[in-house]
């Protein structure tokens, strides 16, 4: 299974220090994250990789080149940032005939056992989704008994989508995505339709307003991974925590 690390986001929550890095290369615990984030996803067997970069490539590139320990393709959106959606399309090239690869954010740190992600992957899934039972704005909506995605809901908006989803109706599971999720490569061919038949240029589109529209005719489960721990780096007052679950896990 190949491994595909988003690392192109510009980091503005980071600032000031995303003024003069890339936030891939924000250290923690004196190693970049893009860093502990691909030596996590090799040692459960994933030792090819695809990084996509935008702000500061250029720095982004010269690290991965002084890494002799990883082989990664870069997929690059120096042109434009194509969203989380738009970034797994713009990579097609690395990822046709892969059979599945696992999508990681490079701002994440989690325990989460990633080869038993692997094996959750049921035979019909376009995606599966690690999500867990944690306090969020944000929710996944999922059918109870077989964890098929359904839609998604904002507790501070009330927004929900579909729009005419009944929340009542089949007392759907409400759970926070935790920007880790393995995709069939069946999704590419999928993705191409989609941004045709929206005409969109460049093909920016977010992976969850996909999912959303893919997930009433394809099979996209939930795997709800008990007791996660994780920890989203995405501002400045997590840094400290990232530093403490890392120390932890050690």
């Amino acid at each position: 299974m190949k491994g595909f690390v988003f690392a192109a986001g510009l980091g503005t929550r980071l600032k000031p220090l995303t003024d003069t890095l890339p936030k891939a290369l924000v250290p923690v615990c004196g190693k970049p994250l893009l860093e502990h984030v691909l030596r996590r996803m090799q040692s459960f067997g994933i030792d090819c990789f695809v990084v996509n970069v935008h702000h500061f490539a250029d720095k982004i590139e010269a690290w991965l080149d002084g890494q002799d320990w990883v082989s990664v393709d870069v997929s690059d959106e120096r042109a434009a940032l194509l969203e989380t959606g738009g970034a797994v399309l713009n990579a097609r090239k690395y990822l046709d005939g892969c059979g599945h690869f696992l999508i990681h954010n490079v701002d994440i740190l989690s325990d989460c056992d990633l080869g038993w992600l692997m094996e959750q992957v049921r035979p019909d899934a376009l995606a599966t989704l690690l999500v867990s039972d944690r306090k969020s704005s944000r929710y996944l909506l999922f059918d109870p008994q077989t964890m098929r995605l359904a839609g998604w809901t904002n507790e501070n908006t009330g927004e929900v989508r579909p729009v005419g989803l009944d929340m009542e109706k089949a007392s759907y599971r409400k759970l926070a995505f935790s920007g880790i999720h393995i995709m069939s490569d069946k999704v590419l061919e999928l993705m191409e339709r989609y941004v045709s038949e929206r005409n969109l240029c460049p093909p920016r589109f977010s992976i969850i307003d996909f999912y959303l529209e893919m997930c009433a005719s394809h099979d996209i489960y939930g795997v709800c991974s008990e007791n996660l721990k994780l920890v989203d780096v995405g501002k400045h007052d997590t840094l400290a925590a990232a530093e403490d679950f890392l120390s932890d896990s050690h």
